[in-house]
């Protein structure tokens, strides 16, 4: 069965633009709409695979060059947003956010064909539609005052970012037995038939992740600001505790990355929503470990990362869940500029195409990550797989890698490569990521020679002063940083970018 059913529109009539309120289900969809309206050539609605547990849609607009096609090269990004149906700002920020690439596409500004050009970008507003309108009704009875808890659950009660298979649990039992795969830890079929009371919704995603292969994604959520990232489940069982993750440098650097554009996420002086103390996340640069926050078993974030080869992590946009719609405009103010620079990061770390020596595809091959920027050759235990087609796509920070490339018939291979990521740097034109295509051989055939001694780099990163890998790590975190623009510079960016609208009007 597909997983998305494309939704063929009819025109409307002319829009009046858009308006900061809080859309129901059908105001949602007609936002979407009016986007494919004015931009076909670059937009396609559709369904996923199952409707909620009330028999609403959850929609997604897609929005790139090509709409309706995986193109090799190009990465694959999504927000999900309004998984807690009271937990709005992300629904009302995603369809600000078509809106404002819909026009920004229209009238030709460069960052925006950038990310329309090279990356497939879909958009889910709601995931929970069911449980938003609940939360509404709840609060046009309390006189315009939400509850913290009505809503959150879908309409059978259930908790949907606590309902996905809890992979984590396999993947630490691997890592004890240093034994077992890495990535992709459960065939969806066998998930989907042993897992216990998987909720509509969640089926749906499971099977829309399994479809497309995602490179990069964040889950929109509210009630504090941060930016949580992997692993979100404690590898003690513990209630608190640091969970890494083979990927924790790059993850974050993403969360950094979101939290550094922000306008308030990573200041300081940002007061936390609690007003007790507990959470200092602006003073700690607005991120957060999801397992030294508190444990979430089955939560989306963990399982987008060890079921496909997408890295996602979980923002929480504010410590109001269904601020008044006075206050939206200013969420989308405080959070347009890190919405439009984490999708650039789609495009940090190496891609390209595995074939064999008759120019077909293979499908399915190990992609290894060896990182040597400490002169050492440390594997990095979690694999990425190519594609249907063909290609993979590797997130990673700045470094020195050795990208080694296995699958059954073919001997293995390995390349060296020096990772770059100059997107979003001053002076810096933005660029896609660093290409690294492989050629297998048969194993039946002659071994191949290595294209790049991977020997010799090493012995010159053992040169370089950062002999400690932790350090190195968190040196090259704030280094990158530095290389961002700053927060004036950005908002120069978008001044320009908003001014090259208007004189384009």
């Amino acid at each position: 069965m597909s997983v998305s059913v494309p939704i063929f529109l009819v025109l409307l009539s002319a829009c009046s633009g858009f308006e900061f309120i809080h859309h129901d289900y059908k105001a949602m969809l007609d936002v979407m709409y009016d986007v494919h309206r004015r931009c076909p050539e670059i937009t396609r609605i559709y369904n996923l695979s199952e409707p909620t547990a009330q028999n609403r849609n959850l929609t997604v607009i897609e929005i790139t060059d090509n709409p309706g096609t995986h193109e090799i090269g190009e990465p694959e990004f999504k927000y999900v947003a309004n998984m807690h149906g009271n937990e709005v700002v992300g629904r009302e920020l995603l369809l600000k956010l078509m809106d404002h690439l819909c026009d920004g596409y229209l009238k030709g500004v460069k960052l925006v064909h950038f990310l329309v050009d090279s990356t497939r970008i879909h958009l889910m507003p709601s995931m929970n539609p069911d449980g938003w309108e609940s939360a509404y009704a709840a609060m046009k009875k309390n006189n315009g005052t939400a509850t913290w808890l009505i809503g959150r659950n879908n309409s059978n009660n259930v908790d949907l970012n606590r309902n996905f298979p809890n992979l984590n649990m396999i993947m630490y039992q691997h890592e004890r037995d240093h034994k077992g795969k890495n990535n992709h830890l459960e065939k969806m079929e066998f998930a989907l038939s042993h897992a216990e009371n998987l909720q509509p919704e969640t089926v749906a995603v499971m099977r829309w992740i399994a479809q497309i292969p995602f490179v990069l994604s964040a889950n929109l959520h509210g009630g504090d600001l941060v930016a949580n990232y992997p692993y979100d489940v404690t590898h003690s069982g513990k209630a608190q505790e640091y969970s890494e993750s083979p990927d924790d440098s790059t993850f974050r650097y993403l969360a950094e990355s979101y939290a550094f554009f922000h306008t308030k996420m990573a200041t300081p002086s940002t007061k936390p929503c609690d007003m007790t103390g507990d959470d200092q996340f602006a003073k700690q640069g607005g991120i957060t470990n999801g397992g030294a926050w508190y444990s979430v078993p089955g939560g989306m974030q963990d399982y987008n990362y060890l079921e496909t080869n997408c890295f996602e992590i979980t923002l929480e946009l504010g410590c109001d869940k269904f601020p008044p719609a006075s206050e939206l405009e200013m969420y989308w103010e405080d959070n347009k500029p890190a919405l439009l620079a984490f999708m650039i990061e789609s495009h940090i770390g190496v891609k390209g195409v595995v074939k064999d020596n008759d120019g077909k595809a293979v499908p399915g091959a190990e992609v290894k990550l060896y990182n040597m920027s400490t002169g050492k050759e440390v594997y990095i235990p979690h694999d990425v797989i190519s594609n249907a087609n063909g290609d993979y796509y590797r997130l990673l920070v700045d470094g020195f890698y050795k990208v080694k490339i296995t699958a059954p018939g073919y001997h293995p291979m390995s390349k060296c490569v020096v990772v770059e990521n100059n997107n979003l740097q001053e002076n810096m034109p933005l660029v896609e990521a660093h290409i690294l295509n492989f050629e297998m051989v048969p194993d039946d055939e002659a071994k191949p020679k290595m294209d790049v001694d991977c020997s010799q780099l090493m012995e010159v990163m053992r040169n370089m002063v950062y002999q400690d890998e932790e350090q190195y790590d968190l040196t090259l975190l704030k280094s990158m940083l530095r290389q961002r623009l700053s927060d004036e510079s950005l908002q120069e960016l978008i001044y320009l970018m908003d001014q090259e609208q208007r004189n384009n009007q």
